[in-house]
């Protein structure tokens, strides 16, 4: 089993103070594989006050200097691809395959792109005979969840370190052996004491001390609706920044008249990537009246034939989900679909038959779904589509925006029906014809997804005040 016991705190690898022992269940073989220390408010404390001590000489630091420690942290980081990747598909269930390339990858993705943007940012302007500049908000607090952990930790840090931030780091105790080797390759980097602190520990305890520390400045949180909410809350009485990023019904809009056999595959491949859990997963699928019956047909031959096994193991086959509690919340989601009348086209409740153990999923397949049922507006986090027809365009773009999210979308078929109807679409990203998840353009939502936007020059103004000098500036 891999032991993290320690926090990394100014620098240092230290034990907690009054912290318990906790252990990460793998969810393919059901037995414990990392144990951690969760933190507490004095753990926090200690990271606060180290991250405090460390801003104002790192937030004097010159652009070159924060290009070279981003580019000195990509190199340490490339050493470490292979343990970050063990650890992810070890404690989280991501495939191996997937792990070592696009988890993985992710996180040099956004170290590129946070350099490139950071070369061109503009930290000042004249405004006639005024000057407005960005100077970095501060200390600044990081939450971070358990299905893209590199994803979502270099998409914070990376800008964060690029603003003249310093920080303090708390991942998902369901993955957090990935970030514990990321606090190893800071050390390694050389990056300097109180700049990046890691504080392991869950949300009730260390994420709402970070939330309503008064010596942080603003907060950056991946996650649930529900955690979002909660974190707004704990930090309104220091009227701190909130960034969020949250949860995800997106819409996958097959234009009338697309060819199925290639609109289709690229967006229930999106879904079963990572077992259906990404916030961007296009799930609710709307396909016209007059194609449905051979839309359900295609889509659940393909879903029947997805497999899973073990993630460990090199192949094309899904893993399980994180954790015992989301696979529960899982059923429970398709039989509500049963109960409300939807029809299993593919999958179902219960254990693959190839599986005895773990918490694997059927890749699950919905047809005959309306937009009230509970399938088609709760984000399920899982290997589970909803197929849902429409009259006419106008009727699908109504039923893609309603829903209390707005994170992601996604239109298949004429390019230039695509491009009529993309400004209608309430999301913040609307992905037409096999579009790409990019780094080098904004990522966020509407509505109950979050505010604030990640990615590359927009992540870096998240963690910058704006100051006006006014009247004779030199």
């Amino acid at each position: 089993m891999n032991s993290y016991l320690q926090n990394y705190i100014n620098g240092n690898w230290v034990d907690s103070i009054g912290g318990t022992k906790h252990q990460v269940i793998s969810p393919s073989t059901e037995a414990a594989c990392t144990e951690i220390t969760l933190g507490t408010q004095a753990d926090v404390d200690a990271a606060v006050a180290a991250a405090r001590a460390a801003f104002d000489s790192f937030a004097q630091t010159t652009r070159e200097q924060r290009i070279e420690l981003l580019q000195t942290i990509v190199a340490e980081y490339q050493k470490r691809a292979g343990d970050i990747a063990q650890a992810i598909s070890t404690e989280m269930g991501c495939p191996i395959s997937v792990s070592q390339t696009a988890q993985v990858g992710s996180g040099i993705g956004h170290f590129m792109s946070t350099i490139e943007a950071l070369k061109n940012f503009e930290f000042e302007e004249k405004v006639g005979a005024n000057k407005v500049v960005h100077e970095a908000i501060g200390v600044v607090a990081l939450i971070t969840p358990w299905n893209w952990p590199m994803n979502q930790i270099v998409a914070k840090v990376a800008p964060a370190i690029a603003a003249g931030c310093t920080m303090i780091l708390k991942p998902s105790e369901e993955c957090p052996g990935a970030a514990a080797i990321f606090a190893e390759v800071m050390h390694a980097a050389g990056v300097p004491a109180g700049v990046f602190n890691l504080v392991q520990g869950d949300g009730p305890t260390v994420g709402s001390a970070l939330a309503k520390h008064p010596d942080v400045d603003m907060i950056s949180i991946t996650g649930s609706t529900r955690a979002g909410i909660a974190v707004a809350k704990d930090a309104a009485d220091t009227v701190k920044r909130v960034h969020q990023e949250l949860g995800g019904k997106s819409p996958n809009i097959i234009l009338p008249g697309a060819p199925l056999d290639q609109a289709l595959p690229a967006g229930l491949g999106g879904v079963c990537l990572n077992s259906g859990q990404s916030c961007i997963a296009p799930a609710r699928v709307l396909v016209h009246k007059s194609q449905y019956a051979e839309a359900v047909k295609i889509a659940a031959d393909y879903m029947n034939a997805m497999t899973v096994g073990d993630p460990l193991t090199e192949g094309a086959h899904l893993g399980p989900v994180v954790n015992k509690s989301q696979w529960d919340k899982i059923q429970g989601l398709i039989q509500a679909g049963i109960a409300e009348g939807a029809e299993v086209a593919a999958g179902g409740a219960g254990l693959p038959e190839n599986v005895s153990k773990g918490f694997y999923v059927k890749p699950t397949l919905f047809s005959n779904v309306t937009n009230d049922m509970t399938v088609a507006r709760e984000e399920i986090f899982g290997p589970v589509i909803t197929m849902i027809q429409y009259d006419d365009v106008d009727d699908a773009v109504r039923i893609a925006n309603d829903t209390n999210y707005g994170l992601s979308s996604v239109i298949c078929g004429d390019p230039v029906l695509a491009n009529q109807i993309a400004p209608r679409i309430r999301a913040g990203m609307v992905y037409i014809n096999a579009g790409t998840p990019d780094a080098s353009v904004p990522f966020g939502g509407y509505k109950q997804s979050g505010n604030g936007r990640e990615f590359s020059k927009w992540g870096i103004a998240e963690f910058m005040e704006i100051k006006s000098y006014i009247g004779m500036v030199m």
